[in-house]
């Protein structure tokens, strides 16, 4: 399946139905009277977050959408009836944006949230609704209101409790396939993955989602390599895994580079919790790897811990680092939701 994380689609709420203009004409009755019933109301154009989607791909090729009208009123004070409402379904993680992409108009953050977003017009009114002491036979009526259109933008942020993050060819698909259940693309080349991927990570009991997004480099808030356009998916991520490969060049400007970019982007991505890991430390020896820690630990200000994505060495020391974070978070949450006592 392919991947899209933005879409533009038009949207437009159903209109509401005329109303009827019609008169009694009964045997037996001396005086008729007006009898047209009013216009049914449009279908809205309801959003719905479900749960088994990842992408917006469907919206590339339905571009436009469009609840229908509602049915004209009738006689006999009948209401004509409504149009049904257009449920537009968006994977968990979906925002709504204006057409500028200023605004946020809607955000989907968990499965079966659902929202209105276009209302469609009311029915028009029949002519029995005009009939007045002094106009007894009203031949006028509504035509219906019209319904809502817009262009909005689809933005998916994938919903992740952990974000990988660092240079191309980091190891960070490969650790991602050792400790979760993706099949993420692997190669002896840089970009080797091209959009992210999502995997559920089971370890010491505990399942969370971890995210792996293309690797960044210098200049990517700029546009360079696949730009800055992925790290959206890490922005509500609770904690990042920070990969630096112990066989760069200089480690400590390896980590520097993917922070600067991480602060460039904004959006509160340079201060969320981070787990920093020397990653392919099985293609070195301890004395090297000694030296290597030591000049990340005066970069980043923690000593890194040592992991092999291909071995699997290190890997749950890893996890257990990430699982203290997303419990230390999780306990301040846990304290403002539980029921007050005044003991």
């Amino acid at each position: 399946m392919h991947f899209l994380d933005q879409a533009k689609i038009f949207i437009r709420s159903g209109a509401g139905g005329p109303g009827a203009v019609s008169f009694r004409r009964e045997k037996y009755i001396e005086y008729g009277g007006p009898d047209g019933g009013n216009g049914g109301k449009g279908g809205d154009i309801v959003f719905e977050a479900v749960e088994g989607l990842n992408t917006l791909i469907d919206f590339r090729y339905t571009q436009h959408f469009r609840a229908p009208r509602g049915k004209g009123g009738s006689g006999q004070n009948r209401t004509g009836a409504g149009g049904e409402d257009l449920v537009i379904k968006v994977p968990v993680g979906t925002q709504l944006l204006s057409d500028d992409k200023e605004h946020v108009l809607a955000d989907f953050t968990k499965a079966g949230q659902s929202t209105v977003f276009l209302r469609g017009g009311d029915g028009g009114r029949g002519n029995a609704s005009y009939k007045t002491s002094t106009n007894r036979a009203p031949r006028q009526h509504g035509t219906g209101w019209p319904g809502e259109e817009m262009w909005v933008w689809l933005r998916l942020k994938l919903l992740a409790d952990a974000g990988l993050v660092g240079l191309p060819n980091a190891g960070k698909s490969t650790f991602i396939n050792a400790v979760t259940n993706t099949k993420a693309k692997v190669g002896a080349y840089p970009f080797t993955t091209l959009h992210p991927q999502l995997g559920v990570v089971t370890h010491r009991g505990r399942e969370f989602v971890m995210a792996d997004i293309p690797g960044l480099i210098e200049g990517a808030a700029e546009g360079a390599g696949v730009g800055d356009r992925f790290l959206g998916h890490i922005e509500r991520c609770r904690v990042l895994l920070h990969l630096v490969d112990a066989n760069a060049e200089d480690v400590a400007e390896a980590y520097r580079t993917v922070r600067g970019e991480l602060d460039a982007y904004g959006a509160g991505l340079a201060d969320k919790p981070e787990v920093v890991a020397l990653n392919k430390a099985d293609t070195l020896d301890d004395e090297l790897l000694d030296a290597l820690s030591a000049e990340l630990k005066a970069e980043c200000g923690r000593t890194p811990l040592r992991l092999s994505g291909a071995t699997g060495e290190g890997a749950e020391a890893v996890l257990d680092a990430i699982i203290a974070y997303l419990d230390a978070e999780a306990e301040p949450e846990a304290a403002q939701t539980g029921d007050w006592s005044p003991l």
